[in-house]
């Protein structure tokens, strides 16, 4: 598994270094995941929390602003 900081450069990279977008995005993903959203990507879900997990589908392209919704 991946570092955090290396998952967070990728995504980071996904959104053209915009560390505003990328927590905005990473928020709202982990509120969707918390009220029953399923994962876009292999997880352990005892293991991680819904924001690492939102990161990862950041930073694999699964999750970006246009499938955001309010």
């Amino acid at each position: 598994m991946q570092r955090i900081e290396q998952i967070t450069a990728k995504a980071l990279k996904m959104l053209d270094n915009d560390k505003y977008l990328l927590s905005i995005i990473v928020a709202k993903r982990a509120e969707q995941l918390a009220n029953g959203a399923l994962p876009l990507v292999k997880n352990d879900s005892n293991k991680e929390k819904f924001t690492d997990i939102a990161l990862r589908e950041i930073a694999e392209g699964k999750v970006g602003l246009d499938s955001i919704s309010d």
